[in-house]
């Protein structure tokens, strides 16, 4: 059997964790967004690590974490997570999955599925009963992954403007799954 693990995050996990975000994000939108963008994401990386290192070592409150998959020794996927912030959520009990990243190289191989449910466990072990996360609209893998697990759509859709002038979006649905004990996921 392979050593595969789920942890909480470290901050010296903070690069692999932004080199893992923008791989990730170079694949799963090389055929939405132009190539411009995706090359600049590797300028981005620096500031990646910053945002990943902070919420590992000073997450905003005790219900927010970062967990990373492990193949071995190394990191293969990182999630953040915390209270939900959409407009209907209720920060009691609505939570969200801020960031899902599974390196390309990586994936298939069971360490989403293995992250999926660890953060599902810190989120109902931090007493939260309902779960969302914004996906790719046109990402038909990771939503696979999330329905797998018990998540559905929920209806919600937004359009993400990268450039705040409308000229670069990407349109994203909101899945949703019920955290309450005795429930699936």
């Amino acid at each position: 059997m392979a050593d595969v693990s789920v942890r909480p995050a470290r901050q010296t996990d903070a690069e692999v964790l932004a080199a893992l975000q923008v791989a990730t994000w170079r694949t799963a939108y090389v055929d939405v967004l132009p190539a411009a963008v995706l090359d600049g994401l590797l300028d981005e990386r620096a500031a990646f690590a910053t945002a990943w290192g902070e919420a590992t070592v000073r997450p905003p409150t005790y219900r927010h974490r970062v967990l990373v998959a492990c193949d071995a020794e190394t990191v293969v996927a990182g999630a953040t997570m915390g209270p939900g912030e959409d407009d209907d959520a209720e920060a009691s009990t609505d939570a969200e999955i801020f960031t899902f990243v599974v390196d390309p190289a990586h994936r298939r191989q069971g360490h989403g599925s293995r992250l999926l449910s660890a953060s599902v466990d810190f989120l109902r072990g931090a007493g939260f009963t309902r779960a969302t996360i914004w996906l790719d609209a046109s990402d038909e893998a990771a939503q696979g992954l999330f329905a797998t697990a018990g998540w559905a759509a929920d209806a919600s859709t937004r359009q993400l403007d990268l450039d705040g002038d409308g000229s670069i979006v990407i349109d994203q649905v909101r899945l949703h799954t019920d955290l309450a004990e005795g429930t699936h996921p």
